[in-house]
Formats: C-alpha cells, sequence, structure tokens
C-alpha cells in the first residue's frame, strides 16, 4: 500500500509499505477514505518530539471503512463506516473505567520512554512517534485498529466524511477542553489559537452555554473562519493588547475559563517571544510556552486554564507564582475521545456541529508532501490538508 513517512526533520515522502494486518483478536483493518493533517503533527515533523525514526508513517485522525475484523470484534463488521479515535485505549483497565481514555495502561506498547520522561505513560497514539507506542499512522490506505470496539465508532448515515472526519481528534480535543475546563453558563471564556482545535474549544464552549467566547490568533483567515463558521468574538493579537481586550471583556475581573490550544511551538512577540524562541532552539528548553503564559495571566482568581495543545517536556519561567496567588485551577489531558465521539457525532448530525469549513485543502494522499508544506507555512490560507488515499 502507499503511505506518507517521516524520513527526518522537514523530510516527508510517500512511498510503498507492507499492508497491515490483525495482529490481536480484537483488530480491525480499516481502509482510510479521508486523513487530516493536525498541529500536533508539526511537531513530530520539526523534530520536536525525539522519538520518531525513517519511515514512520505519520497521520492520527482519520476516517474509514472496515474490510476485516479480528475474531473478538462484536461491534463492528466489514463495510461498516467508522471514525476512529487518535488516542488508542483498552475500554477495561481502571483509568478506561473512569473515562480517562488517553491514560489507558494498556494502549501504549512501548511505555518505557512515557515512564522515565514524565513518571508514567499515557496511552498510545496512531502516527505518533515510539513514546506513544510506534503506531503506523492514518496517512496511508490502509491502517489497523486496536481495540476496535472501544476505539472505532459507526458514523450516522446523515454525517458526511467531510464532516464526521473530524470527530477522531479535533472535535473532541476542542470538547473536552470547555469540558474539563468546567465552562458553565454565563462564563466569559478565552481561547488562545483559531485552528481546528480551538475553533472547535470555542464552539464547545457556545454550546455548554459560555456567554462571550474571544478566540486568539494572528492569522486573518482564520480568525475569519472562526468568526463565520463558529459564530464568536475573534482578537487579533498582533494588533492590540490581549490583556487589555480581556480586562474591557470582563470589567478587569479575568476570563473564568482559558483554553490554551496551540503548544510547544507558540510565536511570541517583543523580548519573551526572542527569548523563548532562542532558548528552544538550541534546546535549552523543549517548549514555548508564549501563550500558556499569557492565558494564565489573563485568568480571573479563581479560574481555570486547560492545556489542549501538546506539550513534550519542561517549559522556563512558568509563572507558578500567578497559579497559586490567583487561586487558579490548571488542567491539561490528551484526548479522551472515546469519551465524547459519540455524542459528537449526534451533535454533527443535528447540525449542532460543523467542522467540514476545516477541510480546506483536499488532496490525494500522492499530493501529502505538499499539504504538509501548505499547512506548516499556512499558505493559502491552509486551515487543514485533507489527503483521500
Amino acid at each position: 500500500m502507499r503511505a506518507l513517512q517521516w524520513d527526518g526533520i522537514d523530510k516527508l515522502s510517500v512511498n510503498t509499505v507492507p499492508d497491515p494486518r490483525l495482529i490481536n483478536s480484537q483488530d480491525a483493518i480499516v481502509r482510510v477514505r479521508r486523513t487530516t493533517t493536525c498541529g500536533s503533527d508539526l511537531h513530530l515533523l520539526g523534530g520536536y518530539i525525539p522519538f520518531m525514526r525513517a519511515g514512520d508513517v505519520l497521520g492520527h485522525e482519520f476516517l474509514g471503512e472496515v474490510v476485516e475484523v479480528g475474531s473478538d470484534v462484536r461491534l463492528h463488521a466489514v463495510g461498516d463506516r467508522v471514525v476512529v479515535s487518535s488516542f488508542i485505549a483498552c475500554g477495561r483497565c481502571w483509568f478506561c473505567r473512569q473515562e480517562l481514555y488517553s491514560s489507558c495502561d494498556n494502549g501504549n506498547t512501548n511505555p518505557a520512554l512515557t515512564e522515565t520522561m514524565w513518571g508514567a505513560a499515557p496511552g498510545g497514539c496512531f502516527g505518533y512517534s515510539h513514546a506513544l507506542g510506534g503506531n503506523a499512522g492514518s496517512h496511508a490506505e490502509y491502517i489497523r485498529v486496536p481495540f476496535a470496539d472501544v476505539g472505532a465508532f459507526r458514523v450516522p448515515d446523515g454525517v458526511s466524511d467531510e464532516r464526521a472526519l473530524f470527530a477522531s481528534d479535533a472535535a473532541p480535543t476542542g470538547w473536552m477542553g470547555a469540558d474539563l475546563g468546567g465552562v458553565r453558563p454565563g462564563d466569559v471564556v478565552a481561547v488562545w489559537g483559531a485552528g481546528g482545535v480551538g475553533q472547535m474549544a470555542a464552539r464547545a464552549s457556545m454550546l455548554l452555554g459560555a456567554e462571550r467566547v474571544i478566540v486568539i490568533d494572528r492569522f486573518a483567515d482564520r480568525l475569519q473562519a472562526t468568526a463565520r463558521h463558529v459564530g464568536c468574538e475573534t482578537l487579533d493579537y498582533s494588533a492590540t493588547s490581549v490583556s487589555a481586550e480581556l480586562e474591557e471583556a470582563t470589567a478587569g475581573r479575568g476570563v473564568d475559563v482559558a483554553i490554551e490550544a496551540v503548544g510547544m511551538e507558540a510565536h511570541g512577540r517583543g523580548i519573551s517571544g526572542a527569548y523563548d524562541q532562542v532558548k528552544h532552539q538550541l534546546r535549552l528548553q523543549t517548549d514555548r510556552p508564549t501563550a500558556l503564559r499569557e492565558a494564565i495571566y489573563n485568568t480571573r482568581k479563581g479560574g481555570t486554564v486547560f492545556v489542549l495543545g501538546v506539550f513534550a517536556l519542561a517549559v522556563n519561567k512558568f509563572p507558578l507564582g500567578a497559579v497559586v496567588n490567583k487561586g487558579l485551577t490548571v488542567r491539561g489531558a490528551q484526548m479522551h475521545g472515546q469519551r465524547y465521539i459519540p455524542m459528537l457525532l449526534e451533535r454533527m448530525e443535528r447540525g449542532e456541529l460543523v467542522t467540514e469549513h476545516l477541510a480546506t485543502h483536499v488532496m490525494p494522499l500522492e499530493e501529502g508532501p505538499r499539504g504538509y508544506a501548505m499547512f506548516k507555512e499556512k499558505q493559502d490560507g491552509c486551515l487543514r490538508a485533507v489527503f483521500t488515499p
């Protein structure tokens, strides 16, 4: 089969690789119909996640058709159209029973690396380095799905491929930020990042009853798409003071919930931005926390900051004093997709959650390297590149 492989830092190619096969009785083989780039993939592309090997197949957000099932698969049959959670979970361990699916004890078959770095291993993820299991990714014609009865979900007939695709990762990640961030009716919510996940976090906040939702970014096309398709307020941080605008919006109090949807390669301005960039490039810190710092400073006393962006290890000048003295709750998680995907598919079917606008550039898998270049450089208003194997 054909697949998009990581060949080294900023190097991708499409090649012929072995077809996947059933390994365990709970596996399914899925023919990929749609698979999309994600901002977190850019951390892999740029070499900021140091556990990639040449030849690894990328991709973790996808939709497809079941073509083969293991003997213990009960909920799926050949021909089913399914969307698959990007994180792999067994559904039976203690963490899965608490609906903390991305913390599954059995989804990551290579836990030693992350146990050393973080003290415990998260679950496995498709196409996201050997630290998260070394699983082949979805930028391919076919993919093996472990624990298929737990992680794959049948797509309602009334939901298009283009809409359902983003129920794999972007929509549940965004919803998790609003849900676990504790968004309540009447809240003022600020979201840093107008990419796919940021937009979904904003829409989730609105559906959970927030009175005002403000999305912060610097790219005009992304802010325009957010205003048009999500329907919330937007703020261009390159043209104004974020702190001043949020103080005005909250009568000086600060936002109730801040959602950081940028991650380890956040862009910054001024001295602090230059500081983060230099330290990151010299590998004196592994992550740039520019947006996270701003979120902490602009959250009201007693408020909540939820970290959706991917961070690898350590940051400098983390404002712990602000967290403690303002009485903030800071939470973060990888995406508990199995917890949210069924509900999101229902909302998609009812038209409450629209996602197809995120697929700004749809192209054959063979054009994967070009799609990633457009996505990384944000060329031609590329919000997401979607590949059709």
